[in-house]
C-alpha cells in the first residue's frame, strides 16, 4: 500500500479544434453554410477565435472538449471534481475493484512532519487490516465477490487514490480553471488543474492562452480582503484607483 503520485494524460480531444471553432463562431455572423466557411488559413482562423473567445462569446467553445486519464488522486479530489456537472466522468469502482493493498496520497502538510507521516502511514496501514478482515469476514458469510466489496468498503478513508477519465468541453474548462487554479482551491486539485491547463494551452493556445483563475481575466482579485493572495490587487482597489483617475 505505497504513497503515490499525480499523473495526468490527454486521451484525445476533438479533431482539428481551431477549425471546428471558427466555424461555430462564424456560423453566428454568417448566411454561408458552416461547412463552407474555411476559407482562411490556419493562422487567421485561430486568430478569429482568440478573438472571440477573448471577447465573451462562449456558447461556440462547448463544441470541442478534452479527455483526460487521471490516477495517483484521492477520494477527497474526486468529490470536488464531480461538483463540476457539465462534464463526463468513469471512475474506478470500489465495488468491481478490491482494495486489498490500497494505495494512498499523503497531504503535503503531513508530509512534511515526519511524525505526522509516521501517524498518517499506520493509521493506513491499521485501515488496510480491517478493510481485509472486513472482505474475508464477508466472503465466509457467503457474500459475492461485489457484495463483499461494496460493504467492505465502507471502513475504507478519503485518502484511498482513485483513477479517473474525465471529458470536458473548452466552456467548461474555462469555468473549472477559474475556481480551480485559485490558490485559494484545495491543494490536490489546484495541482490537478494546473496539468490538465498545460495540456490545454499547448494543444489550443487560442482558447487557453490566457486561462487560469478568475483574477487572471478580470485583473483583480474577487476574493476580498480576507481570502486575497494578493497576486491580483483587490476589486476595490481597482475601482479606487479608476475614480480618483477619472476626477478632474
Amino acid at each position: 500500500m505505497p504513497q503515490v503520485t499525480l499523473n495526468v494524460q490527454l486521451l484525445e480531444t476533438t479533431q482539428d479544434p481551431v477549425s471546428v471553432l471558427y466555424s461555430a463562431y462564424r456560423q453566428c455572423y454568417s448566411a454561408e453554410f458552416a461547412a463552407d466557411l474555411l476559407k482562411e488559413d490556419f493562422k487567421k482562423q485561430e486568430e478569429f477565435v482568440k478573438k472571440m473567445a477573448g471577447s465573451g462569446h462562449e456558447s461556440p467553445l462547448e463544441h470541442v472538449k478534452f479527455t483526460f486519464a487521471v490516477e495517483g488522486v484521492s477520494r477527497v479530489l474526486t468529490h470536488q471534481l464531480v461538483r463540476h456537472r457539465i462534464a463526463s466522468y468513469s471512475q474506478q469502482s470500489q465495488r468491481y475493484v478490491k482494495e486489498s493493498d490500497f494505495d494512498f496520497i499523503i497531504p503535503p502538510s503531513i508530509e512534511e512532519d515526519e511524525g505526522l507521516k509516521s501517524r498518517f502511514i499506520e493509521t493506513m496501514s491499521k485501515i488496510q487490516t480491517g478493510y481485509n478482515e472486513m472482505l474475508k469476514a464477508l466472503a465466509e458469510k457467503g457474500r459475492t465477490h461485489e457484495g463483499a466489496n461494496e460493504d467492505a468498503r465502507f471502513v475504507l478513508p478519503q485518502a484511498v487514490e482513485t483513477k479517473i477519465v474525465v471529458t470536458m468541453n473548452c466552456r467548461e474548462l474555462l469555468h473549472f480553471f477559474q475556481e480551480r487554479c485559485c490558490a485559494r482551491a484545495q491543494w490536490e486539485i489546484r495541482n490537478m488543474a494546473w496539468k490538465m491547463l498545460l495540456i490545454c494551452r499547448d494543444r489550443l493556445p487560442a482558447v487557453f492562452g490566457n486561462a487560469g483563475a478568475k483574477c487572471i481575466s478580470l485583473g483583480y482579485c474577487p476574493e476580498g480582503e480576507r481570502f486575497t493572495c494578493r497576486a491580483y490587487p483587490l476589486k476595490e482597489e481597482v475601482l479606487k484607483r479608476r475614480r480618483a483617475a477619472s476626477r478632474p
